[in-house]
């Protein structure tokens, strides 16, 4: 029997009628029949899900293998059985309310064969509002890494996979996780692959937000979460290499999925599950090196993630509270005695002797404090003249733009550069 060159894997429960759009868009696919197989495995539907798929399996004879099963609880289960059943050279996971463009097996296959590819990361968009981050689909590359990409914020499984690598491996989902459970298998396979491909000169994969928000991550609760997290967390430290590898995971970690379980929402839960997702969150920044990457989040993450690593839970709702009806806090400034002005970001909390929160969980910025020149050293005092860069970066953005963006990570590397600027003089 021939093998395919690709196997699409599908796991569907109750995705109509999104379902339909997801099978037309793979029988159009330009590759041809003859190269690629479809493994649908239907979890229970009640919908008409199933009925569907036995249809195109008897329109498309050879094209589709359709399995059914009763209902398991989540997406891991399924996709497991027909990962199982795969044949192809590679293999494509493809959501059962997505689809994909009609080119998308052709190009992906052949750019993954050129470059001998182990995980290839198609082009992906959303649909109907469906956030997809696109920093790691700045540009086609034949190879990244979690050092020189944004790959650590590509971590769902919508990837192509060379199936050898996956058995070798005996990599799998762990179907005990209701959310995040393709996460951790992907990374296992980004951090055991040779090479990781980036295919961005194509629209190859669209990400379909339902209109019910059925989607699984928009059903799952807190506490499967933290779950979720964990795994992917474990997988990071047994297989990441220590520093920028393991760090770049962290902080995408820390300084999204997990700063989520601490916004508004936290307070509308009841007082014993509340504490139970602060408790996982504080284990989760105490296990897995958190306070390795603060300085890499912004300050209003950073802060939540130590007030509930050191069991501060009244206070974190307090500030969670703080936020919810007065937005971003005060500023204040000072200068030390090593002539270094630092900006922090004044929440009740700040310098609070009863809570203890270090001031650095605080810091905005600094910058070296202008010192008007000393007149018997024979100067002509005031401040120095602004250097190329800082002239640019006070001209181009306006200063409301500027303290809004004092929080988040982006400021301290434009404020680094220009404090670096200043520095040297204006030399680069």
């Amino acid at each position: 029997m021939t093998v395919p060159d690709v196997t699409v894997v599908i796991a569907v429960y109750n995705t109509m009628p999104y379902l339909t759009a997801c099978l037309d868009s793979l029988v159009r696919q330009t590759i041809g029949h003859a190269r690629m197989e479809v493994v649908a495995v239907d979890d229970g539907s009640t919908d008409g899900g199933g009925e569907l798929l036995d249809t195109y399996a008897a329109r498309h004879p050879g094209l589709f293998q359709v399995v059914h099963q009763a209902n398991s609880g989540g997406p891991a289960a399924p996709t497991n059985r027909g990962l199982a059943l795969a044949r192809g050279r590679y293999v494509l996971f493809l959501g059962a309310d997505d689809w994909l463009g009609d080119e998308a097996l052709a190009r992906m296959v052949a750019s993954a064969d050129d470059w001998g590819s182990d995980v290839l990361i198609p082009k992906q968009v959303g649909v109907n509002g469906r956030l997809v981050p696109q920093g790691i689909f700045d540009a086609t590359a034949a190879s990244v890494g979690f050092e020189d990409s944004a790959l650590a914020w590509a971590l769902a499984d919508t990837k192509l996979f060379r199936l050898d690598l996956l058995r070798r491996h005996n990599l799998a989902r762990k179907e005990e996780l209701k959310v995040y459970s393709d996460q951790p298998f992907t990374l296992a396979a980004c951090l055991r692959a040779r090479r990781i491909s980036v295919l961005a000169d194509y629209d190859h994969y669209f990400l379909v937000l339902r209109e019910d928000r059925g989607n699984v991550t928009q059903r799952a609760g807190a506490l499967d979460r933290v779950r979720g997290v964990a795994a992917v967390q474990w997988v990071a430290a047994e297989l990441a290499a220590p520093g920028g590898q393991l760090d770049a995971i962290r902080a995408r970690h820390f300084g999204w999925e997990v700063p989520q379980l601490l916004q508004e929402g936290l307070l509308a839960l009841d007082a014993g599950l509340r504490d139970q997702v602060c408790d996982g969150v504080g284990e989760l920044v105490r296990q897995f090196g958190a306070r390795e990457v603060y300085h890499r989040l912004a300050v209003p993450d950073r802060v939540r993630l130590e007030l509930a690593a050191t069991g501060r839970y009244q206070d974190l709702r307090e500030l969670i509270g703080y936020e919810a009806e007065h937005g971003a806090p005060p500023e204040v400034s000072e200068t030390g005695a090593d002539g270094v002005r630092r900006r922090y970001a004044a929440y009740p909390v700040f310098r609070d002797g009863a809570v203890g929160l270090a001031d650095e969980l605080f810091l905005l910025g600094e910058e070296r404090a202008e010192v008007p020149a000393d007149p018997e050293a024979g100067g002509e005092g005031g401040p120095p003249p602004p250097t190329l860069v800082q002239q640019l970066w006070r001209g181009a953005v306006p200063a409301q733009v500027r303290r809004r963006l004092r929080g988040y990570p982006v400021w301290r590397r434009l404020a680094d550069a220009v404090a670096a600027d200043g520095r040297n003089g204006g030399r680069r």
